[in-house]
């Protein structure tokens, strides 16, 4: 059943078995993985079926430090997905060890345990498969290279995005036609509330943009929200601790992390080159990908550095040039342009001609739109006629792409798990009433350390392959560049053993209460620099599992679980 509360407020609604916050990619999986348990089940969206006013103002944060899109707090059915690009790669072997220098502690669970989850949200969720990610997968594009460097100090990342990015609201709204789960929209929870149980909660408080008062009475709930809407409704659920469910000792809303990104260096060839797909990024077999490079593990070990990456992108007679960024966007939603290429049906590596292609949406195809925008950016290729031609023709014909004489660099950064960058309660209150998160995140000294060194090493590299010379200023630099917001926001809620330095145990439950659950990125101990998607949804799956112990069901036992088309 799916109602939208705007339009059909409820008040008959039955107990849950469990009731998920959030319809992003972690409260689908967790609700998609339920499915079949024989649970009843319910999510709710804070947004309806579309973007709205009224959604949109819900978005508002208060950013101290780097800046929060308003495009990353979606209020709408699929939440962040709806403006996700696909891109994805499993987390580092180091991501996942003790990292002392950190000084607090990492990961509760091994990555071999958390291998057996990616390796289902490969199978289900239209992942890629593990073994892509590993090395020699991209090595028809390393062969198709005008160059084939080889890096002593550094190694490369695999990245890929799916050809058609995983929108969690449109493909797994089936199930909520029928059966055991419902989907409310229009469905803000302000809080969880105890009713005086000790260790317990008993009900969520929801409201409508009617202004109707709702009651989900469950017997689990699972926060599904975002790396700041957890932590939000976390600090405002006050019934079983004055400070807020979970922060006894002050945990919640803390070690907010991001990958801040931003161009920064230029490398300028010795030599011009046409082709160096492993780098640029090249499109096969489904899937566009790219390699990016980074420090040996053994590296950030020695020197208690983290784990950035670099992406190496060609400077085109287009890049930056708005109107072929505006053509890009209408090839990419209307499809035309992969399937007229018969070279990626045949299998071959496909070079990209836009960084923008491998899943790294630009700021101006991410951005919301109306019919006028539309028409605005239809006006700007137009205008651009000329610069698009050459793009096109370098695009879809083999080899016609023009030399390349520069590449620059787009730097993705790890940010340590620092409790000073954090979400607060504000003064200011939302259209309910509640209080606007205060998000404060900046990058400390030793991600900026980090990043530093990679940049040296690079420059080692480049000069000893002979590739030609990095220009880059960064440690000059009196105002840190590296500043846009990924939209990766982790661990608000981290993951741990010891209540007094984490929010969830390592079931991600929250520590000293029975029933509330975490899911998504808030829970991440440390970060790394992947996109934390395939992550997400690989702890989604794991978390279901265990609610469906918990609450004494089996998993299968219920209504056959229909997969995303």
């Amino acid at each position: 059943m799916i109602v939208d509360l705007c339009e059909s407020p409820r008040t008959d609604l039955p107990e849950y078995d469990v009731c998920v916050v959030g319809s992003g990619p972690a409260g689908m999986t967790v609700a998609n993985e339920l499915a079949r348990s024989g649970l009843r089940l319910c999510v709710l969206e804070s947004g309806r079926l579309k973007c709205t006013r009224h959604g949109d103002r819900l978005r508002r944060v208060k950013s101290e430090g780097i800046l929060i899109k308003e495009y990353s707090r979606e209020r709408v059915l699929g939440g962040a997905s709806t403006t996700w690009a696909g891109l994805s790669s499993p987390l580092d072997a180091i991501d996942m060890k003790p990292r002392p220098a950190l000084g607090r502690p990492g990961w509760p669970l091994s990555r071999a345990e958390l291998s057996e989850y990616w390796a289902e949200a490969a199978a289900r969720y239209r992942f890629p498969p593990l073994q892509r990610f590993a090395g020699g997968v991209l090595d028809q594009a390393r062969k198709a290279g005008d160059e084939r460097p080889e890096w002593s100090i550094l190694e490369e990342k695999t990245f890929l995005a799916a050809a058609k990015p995983q929108n969690f609201g449109k493909e797994f709204r089936h199930l909520f036609a029928g059966g055991s789960a419902d989907l409310l929209l229009d469905a803000t929870v302000l809080r969880l509330c105890g009713g005086g149980a000790r260790d317990k909660i008993l009900w969520a408080e929801a409201t409508s943009s009617r202004g109707d008062c709702l009651r989900l009475n469950a017997r689990a709930f699972v926060l599904a929200a975002g790396g700041i809407e957890n932590a939000r409704i976390l600090l405002c659920s006050t019934d079983l601790c004055a400070r807020g469910l979970g922060n006894e000792h002050d945990q919640v809303g803390r070690c907010l992390m991001n990958h801040p990104k931003n161009n920064y260096g230029v490398i300028q060839l010795a030599r011009p080159l046409r082709e160096l797909p492993l780098y640029f990024g090249c499109q096969q077999g489904g899937f566009a990908g790219y390699a990016g490079l980074r420090l040996r593990e053994e590296t950030q070990e020695e020197q208690g550095l983290l784990n950035p990456y670099v992406r190496l992108e060609p400077l085109y007679p287009w890049s930056d040039n708005q109107g072929v960024e505006a053509f890009i966007l209408f090839a990419k939603r209307a499809r035309f342009l992969a399937r007229g290429l018969a070279r990626l049906k045949a299998g071959k590596p496909l070079p990209v001609r836009d960084y923008a292609e491998t899943g790294d949406d630009t700021e101006l195809q991410n951005a919301r739109k109306s019919a006028r925008d539309w028409i605005g950016l239809g006006f700007q290729a137009l205008l651009s006629l000329p610069l698009v031609c050459r793009y096109l023709w370098a695009r879809l014909a083999p080899g016609a792409g023009p030399k390349i004489r520069a590449m620059r660099l787009r730097n993705f950064m790890e940010m340590e798990p620092d409790p000073e960058n954090r979400v607060l309660l504000g003064e200011e209150k939302d259209a309910y009433g509640q209080p606007v998160p205060v998000v404060r995140h900046r990058c400390s000294e030793r991600d900026r350390r980090s990043l530093l060194a990679l940049h040296e090493a690079l420059a080692e590299e480049v000069r000893r392959n002979g590739l030609g010379e990095l220009t880059s200023r960064l440690a000059q630099e009196t105002s840190w560049p590296i500043d846009l917001d990924a939209s990766h926001h982790m661990g608000t809620t981290r993951m741990g053993k010891d209540p007094a330095q984490s929010v969830v145990d390592a079931e991600c439950r929250v520590h000293g209460v029975q029933n509330v659950y975490l899911a998504g990125a808030s829970v991440f101990p440390t970060s790394g620099s992947a996109n934390p998607t395939f992550t997400i949804v690989a702890l989604a799956i794991r978390l279901a599992r265990s609610i469906a112990r918990d609450l004494g069901a089996e998993q299968g036992a219920g209504p056959e679980r229909r997969e995303a088309p």
